[in-house]
This record gives structure tokens, sequence and C-alpha cells, in this order.
């Protein structure tokens, strides 16, 4: 704690449970902690300017989570209304593409039964339900600090506004409140800068595998009512990409003419010279791609890390005083490409093991009911028999893990056994990180500004906003790293992983100099998780700013 810290006073406000993060995770702990006790005392803190303002998500919604945690949403209004009618897959080469018969693939694999959703937008509606129910949401409460109580988390610092960018308090400065809690759960989503804190301290990743992760950028675009085939779902792997990255892309037909694009870049790829951003916007000129966007326009845009580890990669979960949840737990199943299902069904078991920890007595210990019961429970179901999709990919390529996979998770589905055991990860994905001099430059297309963008075009559309006068929330632990490290190991890939333009290198004077604008960020924790020197820390700027999704 700086001296500046230890003389700031806040306010206190004491509740059972303070929730972090307004995601499908931490708005079904807080509604399930309701329909358990009423009289519970629960806070929902959101970083965003309103609940969905940082959702990003697919979204092909499994709805075994919500259909858990409220039996009758349809009666009551959830926006989940466009089941899947289609569900295509293919294999693309530069000029065409191959389709994959669905057949083959085991059950889980499929996509009918299920709904193409705004995640935003069903967030939004599920505030609403929790606010219905006595649950106090708040909005634009960036969570910047942990309160601690000797060894335990007892809440958290929210909503500190108006610093100078030295991060000395400013003419219009407010100091936050600390919001205490008998339990905090920490529902940040992916790489949320409390829940790593939290790890680190606790070292929750002792004897577990590295967490791994994948860039998705996504596009909303109105296309021509002829073309456009509501419930259509389109997955695909191969070109652009090759062998430079794993990866692959979405093709979601939602409602009202729109079609979601995302394109999905593993970031353990090994060529720093790679530019996810523009393998995103070199693919949708792929002819079948570019056939079904030609005469439409691109109306939002967005990009948000995705967990990838799967199984083995899940950390311990709790700590004294708190529990990690959803995609901070890191729960996708990666050839399911979902994980707001299991994000919802963490946030029930948490409520589960908190609301009975307080019905004792107890507070500020450790939930290990939570623990025991994401680790038998339908989380686990989902997640144990994909376990190896994700290592054979990054170790022996697309179509080992095809075909390897494939077998793996069918004589899971049919036995519960998994015939390849447990496959490593190894590396973090920084370290995956290659030597520039040992990789080929790629020669991206330049865009053409109707089917493909450039980034700072596409971050306008991202409606992203962030007060200029507050510190950088993007911190370098040594500052000469980028230029006297990173450039000429790496030929500095922060200039390229990052999906909205942050991060630049400048000439002046005949000299190379890092420039951080972190006014372009959209909260995606990239760089926290690429940078192959670990110097980046992504912290939370001030809240409400970041992006403003509208219905991502």
């Amino acid at each position: 704690m700086s001296d500046q810290e230890s003389v700031i006073e806040r306010e206190a406000m004491d509740f059972d449970v303070v929730i972090v993060g307004g995601g499908p995770a931490g708005l079904s702990a807080a509604i399930r902690l309701k329909q358990i006790d009423e009289d519970l005392n629960v806070v929902v803190l959101e970083k965003g300017s309103e609940i969905g303002a940082h959702i990003l998500s697919g979204a092909v919604l499994d709805t075994s989570g919500l259909d858990a945690l409220i039996p009758d949403w349809r009666e009551k209004g959830a926006p989940i209304t466009q089941e899947v009618t289609e569900d295509n897959f293919y294999i693309l080469g530069e000029g065409g593409q191959m389709r994959v018969p669905n057949w083959p693939m085991p059950p889980l694999m499929s996509n009918h039964g299920k709904y193409i959703v705004s995640m935003g937008n069903v967030t939004r509606w599920m505030a609403e339900q929790a606010e219905a129910m006595g649950v106090e949401v708040f909005p634009g409460m960036a969570c910047s600090a942990l309160v601690m109580d000797g060894d335990r988390v007892a809440g958290v610092i929210a909503g500190e506004m108006g610093l100078n960018a030295d991060g000395t308090p400013g003419p219009q400065y407010e100091p936050g409140m600390e919001l205490r809690g008998k339990y905090v759960l920490l529902a940040e989503g992916v790489r949320g800068s409390l829940s790593k804190e939290v790890m680190a301290k606790y070292n929750l990743s002792d004897g577990h595998e590295p967490q791994k992760f994948g860039l998705g950028m996504k596009e909303i675009w109105e296309i021509d009512p002829a073309k456009f085939k509501a419930g259509t779902v389109t997955h695909t792997m191969g070109w652009p990409l090759g062998k430079n990255a794993g990866g692959g892309s979405f093709i979601y037909h939602f409602e009202n003419n729109q079609v979601l694009v995302g394109f999905v870049v593993h970031l353990n790829y090994a060529n720093p010279h790679l530019y996810p951003y523009m393998e995103f916007q070199r693919f949708k000129h792929h002819p079948m791609v570019a056939e079904l966007l030609e005469g439409g326009k691109r109306v939002a845009y967005g990009a948000r890390a995705i967990s990838e580890g799967g199984w083995q990669s899940i950390p311990k979960l709790t700590f004294p005083g708190g529990a990690l949840l959803g995609c901070s737990a890191g729960l996708v199943n990666v050839p399911r490409i979902k994980g707001n299902h299991n994000a919802m069904l963490s946030g029930i078991a948490a409520a589960n093991a908190a609301a009975a920890a307080i019905a004792e007595g107890r507070e500020g210990d450790e939930l290990t009911a939570y623990e025991d019961d994401l680790r038998s429970g339908p989380i686990a179901k989902d997640l144990k028999p994909v376990r190896n999709v994700k290592p054979l990919w990054s170790k022996m390529g697309l179509w080992a893990s095809l075909a390897l996979g494939g077998f793996d998770m069918w004589v899971a589905n049919l036995t519960g056994w998994n015939p390849l055991g447990t496959w490593k990860h190894g590396k973090t994905d920084a370290e995956a990180t290659g030597k520039a001099a040992d990789f080929q430059p790629i020669d991206y297309p330049r865009p053409d500004g109707k089917l493909s963008f450039d980034r700072l075009t596409n971050v306008s559309f991202s409606f992203t906003n962030h007060e200029e006068a507050q510190p950088c929330h993007l911190k370098l632990k040594d500052p000469s790293i980028p230029i006297d490290v990173n450039l000429p190991q790496y030929a500095e890939p922060a200039q390229r992983y990052c999906p909205a333009g942050v991060y630049e290198v400048i000439e002046e004077g005949g000299q190379p100099r890092f420039q951080i604008n972190f006014q372009n960020c959209v909260h995606c924790k990239t760089c926290d998780i690429k940078d192959p020197s670990q110097n980046i820390v992504w912290t939370t700027p001030q809240g409400g700013d970041g992006p403003n999704y509208p219905n991502m």
C-alpha cells in the first residue's frame, strides 16, 4: 500500500456477499443467493458503464445453466428466442471450402436446441431479475484493489475516480468506497486484475497446468435480407491461419438480418510477426464469407481474450474469504466454443456454498463445498471429456486434433473414460512466442474499407471511451523493455497482437519510442497474456470507461 493510499479515508459498506463482475457468473450467483435467502445483503459491482457494456461473446447459448437458475426464463421474457436451425462446419482453403459432416462428431458438439444470443442483452435481462429480487447492482464501479483483513480477502475498493495522470488526486477526485463482505466472489471474466492478484497471492495455480488463451474478435453485420437465414450456425477452421496459429471462425445468423462474425486466434502462436486482427480481416475476403457480407455493413466491433486451458488449467478456486467464478476460473469448453452455461453453473454453485456458510454463522473462510461441487458436478461432466482437444491441437496441429481429439471425445462420451489420459499444455502463451529472426514476416493485404477495415476505424465501432486525464491503466514493470528487449528480439509484437491499436513503436529523432494509446483499449487483456517479457500489467481504469458494446 502506498503512503498516499494509507492516508485516503473511505466510507465502508458491509454486505453478506460482494460480487465483482456483472456477467453471467456474477449475476447468477447474486440471483441464486436471493433465491436461497431473500434477506441476504448482496451487491454486484460492474466496471462497465452499464451491465452488458463490457460483455462480448459469440454466442450460441447452451441454456442448461439458465434452466437451473431460472427455469421459467421464457415466460419471464429473456432475450433468448433465436433457436439454431442449421449447424455447419467447414475446413477452409484459400479459394474454397470442405464441408465436414455432422455425423462423425460426438453429440456434445451439436448446436441443435441451443440459441443464438447477444450475451450483453442476456446479462442486462439477468440484472433486471436480480434487482427485482433486491440485489444492489452498481455499474460504473471499477474494483481497483482488494481489502484485506489479516490473511483473508474482506472486500474491495470500488469507484475511485478523478485521479490525475501521475496518480495523484485531481480536483474532481472521489476516493471510492470499501465494500466489505463475509465472502467476496470474483467473476471478472478472463484475466481479471483482482483474480490475477488473488491467484498469485494464494498460489492457486500450483499443481495445475498454465491457463491457455485465445483472442476472440467479433463484428456485427447487417446483411442483404435475401442472404439472411435466421438460426444458421457456421464454424470454420484452416485458412487464413494455416500452420501459423490455431483458431477458427464463427458466423451466426442472429435476428433482424444481423450476422455475428467472429474470429479466434489461439495465443500460443510462435511467429511474433503474426497479426491476429489482420488475419480476421483477411478471413472476410474468403469467397464463402465475402459473398455473404458483400452489400452489407459492419455496425459493431469488439475483442476479448478467451480462456482455453480447460479442465487441467482450472486453478484452486477458493481462497480465504472468497472464490473465483466463470471465466476468472477458466470454464470454457473449447471444442464446443461455449462457456456461458458453465459461468452460470459456477455462480449457482458458489452461491449455494456461500449461503450455506453464512447460515452456519461462518465468514471469511474457504468455501470448499464450492470447489467440491465444481470438480464433481455438471461443469466437470462438461469439461473432462474434452480436455485433450486443446493440447492435441497445440502440439500436433489441426488434423491430429480433429482425428485424435474426436476419438478421445467419442470414447469419453460413451464410457466416461478418456483413452488419451490427460495431456499437458506445457508453456504459457507468452513463453510460446518465438524470436523474430527465426520467422518470416507476413505480408497482409491492405483493408479495402468495404469488407475489411483498419484497426482504428473498427475500434470506433466498439464505442470505447476513456477519460484521458487519468493514469494509464496499462502498466509497464520496466519501461525500457519494449525498446531494449522486445523490439530487437521479437519485433515488439504488442504492435500486432493488440486488436485495438493501443501499442505503437514511433520513430523520434532517429530513435524508436514505445507509445501506449490507452484510450483505445477494449479491455481484451491480450497484452497481459501474450507479452513475451510479461512486462505489461493490465489494471482497471476508472469505472464506466472502456468499450460500450450495444448488443455483443
